[in-house]
């Protein structure tokens, strides 16, 4: 049990890392550079990220990462008198929730609701500017998240990965 929790562990606190170095970039300067751009290229732009994201490693490592995480969540009450099972829970919980809850319950729907932005028959501009705003507001949410149970699971690891007892 001891080398399955560690080998989580490594999996979460790596994959959380580079999900948090992803979000960061579109937080920082992607989604701001994509507001320099007429609504029209940036609703292109944006979709053909949202497109080609769906394709590429990152979907397996989001997954594997959230799966990881949620099973250190899962796992840490049965060894919660071991070093780092705290830790464990927090990271897991932080990640799932904070990450994936907030990909599935913010960003996906905005993803969904710029593509349809054409058929609306709306402002497209306005459509962008508001995606542009709550998009990345959530996307920010994300990359705390993931930068906070990074920390979390290499906290964990530094205290001794629990063993089941």
């Amino acid at each position: 049990m001891q080398i399955l929790i560690a080998s989580l562990l490594w999996v979460s606190a790596v994959g959380c890392g580079l999900m948090a170095g992803l979000y960061f970039a579109f937080s920082t300067f992607v989604m701001t550079a994509f507001a320099r751009i007429d609504a029209p290229a940036g609703i292109a732009a944006m979709r053909s990220i949202n497109a080609t994201i769906l394709g590429s490693l990152f979907m397996p490592l989001f997954f594997a990462t959230t799966l990881a995480g949620a099973a250190l969540a899962v796992l840490a009450p049965f060894v919660w008198s071991e070093p780092g099972a705290a830790l464990m829970l927090a990271g897991g919980l932080v990640y799932v929730a904070g990450m994936f809850g907030c990909t599935m319950v913010f960003n996906v729907p905005l993803n969904t609701e710029l593509d349809r932005a054409d058929e609306s028959g709306g402002d497209v501009a306005a459509v962008w500017q508001r995606y542009l705003r709550d998009w990345t507001m959530w996307n920010h949410v994300r990359t705390v998240a993931s930068t906070v149970a990074c920390v979390l699971f290499i906290a964990a690891l530094l205290a001794g990965p629990p063993a089941a007892g």
